[in-house]
């Protein structure tokens, strides 16, 4: 056709070019505006209609009516054509800036201006700031269509068009360009930042030229009434403390809102839309005639005509009127509430301060200023955007008094509030409707996005301070290691070398020295939070191939090169960047605590009350020898269609155990801490109890033999001696009775267990080392222990030397000074389970303690699995001990 060149060199003029951002930015700028002074508009003449129908006829028929009417329409119209329009509109904007696949269209718009109009005009305690926001964002994203740009550059254009709204529905061009780069889009680059501040300028010029100011605060009276004095920072203090506590307070209503809506009144979103309308509109007719119209409110509150009883009134009234019309799904925003109940909180503390330092004399503030600097406070804990919060006030009052108060406030209240309720509320919301954002890694590589903690091995072999050196010298012979970190009572005090060793070669020290003589003390350290390029700087900086990564003194991980090494190679490869299906976590429907005043923490998974007494009773010995808190876990299983989080259990009877352990837990004067976790998979729940808590030591018991094809010790226990990387204790009871502590579990009343004769196999390797550091704690259970260690060796062999047998002796009469009774003896068997079994049934041992690697015990060799054969092979109790899994360092 004659026409299509010249429709494809207009096509090419519109390509997405620099020169063309001032065009686009204006546009939007522009757009923006006029559907803010549209959707003002609108409420303003539908909230006047209401109001005044409300003077001549019944308001408490009228107000609820009308709420009720307009209510069902807005929800109607939300359902039927554009579902994404529910509730404030900017957490769907901060997903499609994050790539979620939200609609954001030139429907959207229609939609969310129009059940605005309707569901704010009919006396809903929303603000219209929200829809505002995502009213000119959906139309930044059509005009994109109809441009055609890259999808980096609609981002962009989509939120210019949100700081726009923003900046129109304020009248705040600066608060709508850093509410774009502090919350929605976090990006600071030149052209962001050029199109942002072009749009929002615009659209705040445009509105005030066409709809005046947004939020019609009398600046002519506030401006000579507010003052600051030095005397009133504490109550500054005080305000910014009172507005993080209410707004942590008001995040968790609005989620609690929208749950008891969605999943208690099980009906459609007109009839909640229409409920909430019913509700609020008989709370305000009750309600004195200021609190018809939510801005004359905020104006009594802020020009100081309000009595401190009508500020409370407002406060309460507002933060309830708000939660009820939120979690019904309106088309409203959050920002004017906020601001509102921002005021009347600043109100109060202003006439607090009047009250108390007045009476003697102090010249103080007036509440106005403290109202004004409320809102930017209580604002700021609800959307956590401080400088947001700080400018939106300031821009709206143009008053440089309120500079000083307002950054107390806003700084204060910030930092209250996300100690109590971390996380954004727009990310909340989107939380709870299953939508996850994941925070972008800055630019820069993996030197400065990743840090110690998430590279450095968290498993970490140490050494203790009073090892003679001649056990330092075979503990280097054992290992692939060229350094250890020396540790006391679990703080770093150390770290031992190739080179240590080395340099002290021609000192002819004795054999029983102690290794803090040799040590090299207060070694160089890093934190969690140093950064790779931080930690490889150091390994440079001072030529060493290790840094051990400590939290306070605590020792928490090792670091090395290869770590490092690997960590590039991941990046490089893309494997971080790669998608992986997870699991529902496991969910905790019941937990106690008590003080953390242990050096690790020892997990105990207890399911049957059977053998749940001796399980603690182990646990506690392992407790008071390594002075561990407990952690105590029941796991629920639910069926996989279900969701941990909201399927309803029956945690009675969970509850009755694990109070009995808390009882003789405070017996035994050992913290322990007890949760029950509803998952679809057990051995999922414990790995996530192990890495949440930081376990150190697992004890978990089993029943012995599985059948399940291809599993050793069946599917759980398989999976966390696979996974877990703490110690590991698998402990097979056997037939013999119950302990004391056990009967006080269940209600039979046997006989003691009998924990008195101790089989121990020693092959050298360093889970037997393990097994050994293990029993003196163990044999505290025996009234009259007595200990074989051995080793097995076939009949064809020499007899094995016992010097790995003599040197566990002299470490437990080191450890303990037992006055046990401790031998070495080999025995000849055609394998190590054949002999230990034959040693059990002729000799009749109580218990057999059996170390063995995490290869050892799930690995099946052609005799079949030592460990496990042993375990089942045998009547007796047999103890399995698998150390941590460590990574070469």
């Amino acid at each position: 056709m004659w026409y299509t060149p010249i429709f494809q060199r207009f096509r090419q003029l519109l390509q997405p070019r620099r020169r063309l951002a001032i065009f686009e930015a204006c546009l939007i700028g522009l757009v923006s505006a006029l559907a803010a002074v549209l959707l003002k508009s609108g409420v303003g003449l539908l909230g006047a209609w209401r109001v005044q129908t409300s003077l001549l006829l019944p308001a408490w028929f009228v107000l609820p009516g009308i709420g009720l009417a307009f209510g069902f329409l807005a929800g109607w119209l939300v359902e039927r054509v554009a579902p994404e329009t529910s509730g404030s509109g900017i957490p769907q904007v901060k997903a499609v800036l994050a790539r979620i696949p939200i609609a954001l269209d030139l429907r959207v718009a229609l939609v969310k201006l129009v059940g605005g109009i309707l569901a704010l005009g009919s006396g809903l305690a929303l603000g219209r700031e929200g829809p505002t926001v995502q009213v000119s964002a959906a139309l930044a994203a059509q005009l994109s269509r109809w441009f055609p740009t890259s999808p980096d550059h609609r981002r962009q254009l989509i939120a210019a068009g949100a700081g726009a709204g923003l900046a129109a529905a304020f009248n705040t061009p600066i608060a709508g360009v850093l509410f774009v780069v502090e919350e929605l889009l976090q990006d600071f680059s030149e052209f962001t930042l050029g199109t942002a501040i072009l749009a929002s300028f615009i659209g705040a010029v445009v509105s005030r030229l066409l709809g005046g100011r947004s939020l019609d605060l009398n600046l002519a009276l506030t401006a000579s009434k507010t003052e600051f004095f030095v005397q009133d920072i504490p109550f500054y203090l005080v305000l910014g403390i009172v507005a993080g506590l209410m707004g942590a307070l008001f995040n968790r209503g609005i989620i609690a809102s929208l749950t008891v809506y969605r999943r208690s009144l099980r009906f459609g979103l007109p009839a909640r839309v229409a409920l909430a309308g019913l509700v609020s509109g008989m709370i305000v007719a009750l309600l004195p005639l200021a609190f018809r119209d939510n801005t004359g409110l905020r104006e009594i509150l802020i020009t100081g005509e309000a009595s401190w009883s009508m500020a409370a009134i407002a406060f309460l009234s507002q933060f309830i009127l708000t939660l009820v019309a939120y979690g019904s799904g309106v088309p409203g925003g959050l920002f004017a509430p906020a601001l509102t109940l921002g005021a009347a909180l600043g109100y109060l503390v202003g006439m607090g301060e009047h009250s108390l330092l007045v009476p003697f004399g102090i010249v103080t503030g007036l509440p106005i200023t403290y109202a004004l600097a409320g809102m930017g406070a209580f604002f700021t804990a609800v959307a956590r955007v401080p400088i947001t919060g700080i400018i939106i006030v300031f821009e709206m009052t143009t008053n440089f008094n309120l500079v000083l108060p307002l950054m107390i406030g806003c700084a204060t209240s910030y930092l209250v509030a996300e100690k109590l309720e971390p996380g954004s509320l727009y990310d909340k919301l989107l939380a709870w409707n299953g939508i996850t954002i994941e925070k972008a890694a800055p630019a820069g590589g993996i030197m400065t996005n990743l840090t110690a903690k998430d590279v450095m091995q968290q498993q970490v072999e140490t050494l203790d301070t009073e090892m003679p050196l001649d056990e330092v010298i075979q503990a280097f012979a054992r290992s692939h290691h060229r350094g250890f970190p020396v540790v006391e009572n679990s703080k770093l005090v150390g770290i031992v070398t190739q080179s240590d060793l080395f340099n002290i070669r021609d000192r002819n020290l004795a054999n029983d020295t102690p290794l803090r003589e040799i040590m090299t003390a207060a070694p160089m350290s890093v934190t969690p939070i140093h950064t790779l390029g931080n930690v490889l700087y150091l390994l440079d900086r001072y030529q060493i191939s290790r840094l051990p990564v400590v939290n306070g003194r605590k020792l928490i991980g090792i670091i090395t090169r290869g770590d490092i090494i690997r960590a590039e190679a991941d990046h490089l490869n893309g494997e971080n960047d790669t998608p992986r299906l997870r699991p529902d976590p496991s969910y905790i429907v019941y937990q106690t605590r008590s003080p953390s005043i242990g050096r690790g923490r020892l997990l105990v998974p207890v399911a049957n009350p059977e053998t749940a007494g001796i399980l603690l009773e182990m646990a506690a010995a392992i407790a008071r020898d390594r002075h561990y808190e407990i952690d105590c876990v029941q796991v629920m299983l639910i069926p996989r269609h279900s969701s941990p989080s909201e399927t309803e259990v029956r945690t009675a009877k969970s509850r009755r155990l694990l109070r009995q352990a808390e009882v003789l837990a405070k017996k035994w004067e050992i913290p322990l801490h007890t949760q029950i976790r509803v998952t679809h998979d057990v051995a999922q729940a414990i790995l996530e109890t192990i890495n949440e808590e930081h376990i150190d030591l697992i004890l978990m018991g089993w029943k012995g033999g599985t059948s399940t094809p291809g599993r050793i010790f069946g599917n759980v226990v398989d999976t966390i001696i696979r996974q877990a990387t703490c110690e590991v204790v698998l402990v097979k009871l056997g037939t013999t009775p119950h302990s004391p502590v056990q009967t006080q579990l269940i209600a039979s009343v046997p006989t003691p267990h009998s924990f008195n004769r101790w089989l121990v196999p020693i092959a050298g390797g360093p889970n037997s080392r393990l097994a050994i550091k293990l029993l003196p704690a163990l044999l505290t259970l025996a009234n009259d222990p007595q200990i074989r260690l051995t080793q097995v060796f076939k009949p064809s062999e020499l007899k094995p030397d016992m010097s790995i047998s003599e040197q566990a002796i002299r470490h437990l009469m080191r450890r303990r000074k037992l006055s046990s009774t401790v031998v070495a003896l080999p025995v000849q068997a055609n394998s190590v389970a054949e002999g230990v079994i034959n040693l059990v049934k002729t000799e009749g041992y109580d218990v057999v303690v059996v170390g063995a690697s995490r290869e050892g015990l799930l690995q099946q060799a052609i005799q079949g699995n030592i460990p496990e054969a042993i375990a089942s092979g045998v009547e007796s109790t047999v103890i399995l001990v698998r150390g941590a899994i460590n990574n070469k360092y």
